[in-house]
């Protein structure tokens, strides 16, 4: 394909939501077409017209635009079907096709009487019956008795399917509506499509597509390149059934489309040079198909909350201010949080309302129950005790501000010997980790801290092994 531009599309299908495998393949084709200054096409499979929708589609699109990609040209398929029905016709005419008006019953009951598996596919049974139009006849392609079909995949190597098992297939449903293969076949050759990137769970249809295309009079294949599959921790394809699979998922739980679309192109590519974690300009610059593996790309939840750690700490503070603001829970007033925003930015790895609760909800709230393990590695030390009651009697006495408040919380320390930050922490807060301590403390009412660090006190004494 020397010198030919390149033509690359992605063809989802109408399910109102965007998998993350699809926007993966999504974007392997949106930065190749970048890479190259070709064209990157949308093209939405709704041929299957019980299952189309409007708002389906316009999940799709907003997904996509989410994440960052645009595209250059977009066809929806159903407004080709005439198209389609013209092709299977030529097909039905040089007897390359024939109508078949077998039910899947029958065809399971012929199976069993032969001694094959009843999902062994269909027998060929109505290829010289001349069966004609009408209710519930369909249109089948006759594939060859002998030969393979095959291609050299960019990432699998040489494949190949031996005709002999593969079965005549539907191209044109009983109601009259094309099937995906027949309008994939036409869409790719008509359009002039150079490289069709997309999922390895896709390669059983390949020779279908490949087969209809030369008899479409298309016999140069585009260049395939079958992504690998994304699998969860249990190393399982993912599922919608066990998995967060929905890219709107993820923006629902606070991740940044950067952080996402970034995360995305690491599920079976790296750069070359350079760092994951990178503009997308960079990843245009180097992405090459020949660079994806071939091994299922793990789908590391971690990892992309990394990613997203780095993307919320690279935010301007406008930014990650206008971002958190649209997820403030209610526990969380917001001069609280215009206050502390760039402590909280450096801690989140999702913008989201339970991390924003967690730190800061406690300094008008309510302290958090601790955690047992927590509770225990920091209190259950022989001079805590000591530590709290110090605290709260000196914090009675002192100005209220968080230089004070600090001084004197070390000055006990200083005092007894003792680690102090930490229990006055869990007793104020309820947790041993968060934003720094004394800036809150001082935004608080001084007998309500008071009260909490002798509760803490109390509960010491009460309970040895802690909450519960």
């Amino acid at each position: 394909m020397t010198g030919v531009s390149v033509r690359v599309r992605f063809s989802p299908a109408p399910t109102g939501y965007l998998h993350v495998g699809g926007a993966r393949s999504a974007l392997f084709n949106w930065l190749y077409a970048r890479h190259t200054d070709g064209t990157f096409i949308l093209r939405i499979e709704d041929t299957d017209t019980d299952r189309s929708a409007d708002h389906l589609v316009d999940a799709i699109y907003d997904s996509m635009r989410w994440l960052g990609m645009d595209w250059d040209e977009e066809i929806r398929q159903s407004d080709r079907f005439d198209q389609y029905r013209s092709f299977a016709n030529d097909l039905l005419a040089q007897g390359k096709a024939y109508r078949c008006d077998c039910t899947r019953d029958a065809i399971d009951a012929r199976n069993q009487a032969g001694g094959r598996k009843t999902d062994a596919g269909y027998d060929g049974f109505c290829r010289d019956r001349n069966v004609a139009e009408g209710e519930g006849v369909v249109v089948r392609f006759r594939t060859p008795d002998e030969g393979v079909t095959g291609w050299d995949d960019v990432i699998r190597g040489r494949v190949e399917f031996d005709n002999a098992v593969l079965e005549d297939f539907i191209i044109v449903r009983s109601n009259g509506v094309p099937m995906f293969h027949v309008a994939n076949a036409y869409d790719d050759a008509t359009m002039g499509i150079t490289h069709v990137i997309r999922g390895e769970d896709l390669v059983n249809t390949t020779p279908r597509v490949l087969l209809l295309r030369q008899a479409l009079g298309y016999p140069d294949p585009p260049v395939y390149a079958h992504l690998p599959l994304i699998v969860n921790e249990k190393r399982q394809k993912l599922s919608k059934r066990r998995d967060d699979v929905a890219v709107g998922d993820y923006r629902a739980k606070g991740f940044l489309p950067e952080a996402m679309r970034n995360y995305l192109v690491t599920l079976g590519w790296g750069p070359r040079q350079g760092d994951e974690i990178a503009p997308i300009e960079t990843f245009i610059e180097q992405f090459e198909l020949s660079d994806i593996n071939n091994s299922p790309a793990f789908f590391d939840i971690k990892k992309l909350e990394h990613f997203n750690g780095e993307y919320i700490r690279a935010l301007t503070a406008e930014r990650f201010i206008q971002e958190a603001s649209n997820v403030l829970p209610s526990s969380v007033p917001a001069y609280i949080f215009q206050l502390f925003a760039p402590n909280v930015q450096e801690r989140l790895v999702t913008i989201s309302a339970n991390p924003i609760h967690d730190l800061l909800g406690w300094i008008t709230g309510p302290p958090a129950e601790p955690d047992v393990k927590d509770w225990k590695k920091v209190m259950n030390k022989p001079n805590v005790p000591a530590v709290l009651d110090l605290v709260a009697e000196r914090l009675g006495s002192v100005e209220w501000n968080a230089e004070a408040i600090e001084a004197c919380v070390f000055g006990v320390g200083t005092e007894l010997g003792a680690k102090t930050q930490l229990p006055v922490r869990m007793a104020v807060s309820g947790a041993r980790t968060g934003i720094p301590l004394f800036e809150p403390m001082a935004q608080m009412n001084r007998d309500e801290v008071i009260r909490r660090i002798k509760a803490a006190r109390s509960r010491l004494d009460s309970d040895d092994d802690g909450p519960a």
